[in-house]
């Protein structure tokens, strides 16, 4: 009220509160001091988890060097729009454009004052767009490309001696003829992207672009604007700009991690394959598109369904064309064919002449059980390929992860196969999730805190 005293210290802190940017204040002793509600939704934390304590314990990615707080504070000199990335405690990649100043009283530095501006999902988002452009231009052109080049795969470069997948290619063979959507699912690695690829290769639309977005990569907002597109003047500074659905026209948008997806941004989606009528974000005129979606999933659709992350009638519309692609652990008699096949793109990439496996690795790799499947298969391959001093791969080539899973006459303490099995499982529920911690410990049925705490203590 009018007159009224008010305590200083408590005024400024209500005034850093209410600026729409990111406030994070140290102590010559790098100690936060201050920490704004803005600065903690941009690095993804809880003000609780950064203020008191010191800065390198609530971001412990960065060190002296990197931390632009603590260069201040070392150097004394002010650091104006540095665009500086790190990843939180919870294993987030943060980036941020900040200016980092020193606090003066009476001519002594009493600490270093940052106010941050968030633009990762901006940044992310014009790369995304960048890269788009860049493969419209190669994937538009008739020419068939190599992989690795730019190119697509067809179903003839899908390896397999396995009855049952040459079932699916057979049954995609025939999708391909259609111009229904089509729903892949199956585990992370085992190639669900490359045989969409693959069924649009063999399709009518196959000299048309074939665009691939990830659900996950982007928040809701810059996610729909990047399907539908923006009109001018939608939100400040934007400007006209076609959507992946206009870009795509004519041939094939594949949605990847459909599960991801926000439910709201997943009905306006079934409209469009329903009508085929796309408004960009802010606009007023509909425009009708000739778009093929195609969906993947890592988990069953019916559990995504169950859990509340898909849409039953999305589900519905998508299920016409369904395909479940078996993990490699089902392909055993795939396992040595595909090792030979990636000995072989190698050999040629890394100048060596490796003329195969030791008959040990081939049982090793039979057995063990791929939790990352086909993509793991490969990394693997090359991993060894890198480090042996053999012609013939052998154990001892194996990643220090693999290592530790393969067959011993010793029998560990209780406590330490204990934790080697929690290490195994933590290991697979990330290969299963792409990394994601949050997903990891929802199929680990722990919190995440504690994931995090024995990712960083075992891993």
């Amino acid at each position: 009220m009018p007159g009224e005293f008010f305590n200083t210290s408590e005024v400024l802190e209500a005034i850093l509160e209410t600026i729409d940017e990111g406030i994070h204040v140290i102590d010559p002793k790098g100690q936060t001091i201050f920490y704004n509600e803005v600065a903690a939704n941009h690095d993804g934390m809880k003000r609780s988890e950064v203020l008191g304590k010191p800065l390198l314990e609530a971001f412990p990615s960065l060190n002296h060097k990197s931390s632009t707080l603590l260069r201040v504070i070392k150097y004394e000199k002010p650091i104006y729009n540095y665009s500086q990335s790190y990843v939180n405690a919870h294993g987030r990649i943060i980036e941020t454009l900040n200016t980092t100043l020193p606090i003066y009283v009476d001519g002594f530095m009493i600490g270093a004052i940052e106010i941050a501006k968030d633009y990762s999902s901006l940044k992310q988002l014009s790369e995304r767009l960048a890269d788009l452009e860049s493969s419209l231009k190669t994937i538009k052109s008739p020419e068939r490309k190599t992989p690795g080049t730019g190119g697509l795969y067809s179903f003839t470069e899908i390896l397999t001696i396995d009855a049952g997948f040459k079932g699916l290619i057979s049954q995609g063979k025939k999708a391909a003829r259609s111009s229904s959507s089509v729903l892949v699912y199956g585990e992370s690695g085992v190639g669900k992207e490359l045989f969409v690829q693959s069924i649009h290769q063999g399709s009518s639309r196959s000299k048309e672009p074939f665009i691939a977005q990830n659900c996950a990569a982007l928040p809701e907002n810059l996610l729909e604007s990047l399907l539908f597109g923006t009109a001018k003047g939608s939100y400040t500074g934007a400007v006209e700009r076609q959507g992946l659905f206009e870009l795509a026209n004519g041939g094939t948008l594949f949605l990847d991690e459909l599960q991801s997806m926000p439910i709201d941004l997943q009905a306006k989606l079934l409209r469009v394959l329903e009508d085929g009528f796309i408004r960009r974000i802010g606009g007023t005129k509909s425009v009708q598109v000739d778009v093929r979606v195609m969906a993947a999933m890592n988990i069953d659709p019916k559990k995504a369904v169950s859990d509340n992350r898909l849409r039953p009638d999305l589900f519905y519309r998508l299920n016409v064309l369904s395909y479940e692609l078996p993990p490699l652990r089902e392909r055993i008699e795939d396992i040595e064919l595909l090792t030979e096949h990636f000995i072989s793109i190698f050999n040629s990439k890394l100048g060596l002449s490796i003329k195969g496996m030791d008959e040990q690795t081939k049982v090793f790799f039979r057995e063990y059980h791929w939790p990352g499947n086909v993509r793991e298969l490969k990394h693997t391959v090359e991993f060894m390929m890198n480090h042996t001093e053999n012609d013939v791969l052998n154990l001892a080539d194996l990643p220090q992860s693999l290592k530790k899973r393969t067959p011993s006459e010793k029998i560990l303490p209780l406590r330490e196969a204990m934790i080697e099995m929690e290490t195994k499982l933590i290991t697979e529920a990330l290969l299963q999730t792409n990394g994601n911690v949050f997903q990891a410990s929802k199929l680990l049925q722990i919190p995440r805190q504690t994931l995090q705490y024995k990712i960083k203590k075992h891993i």
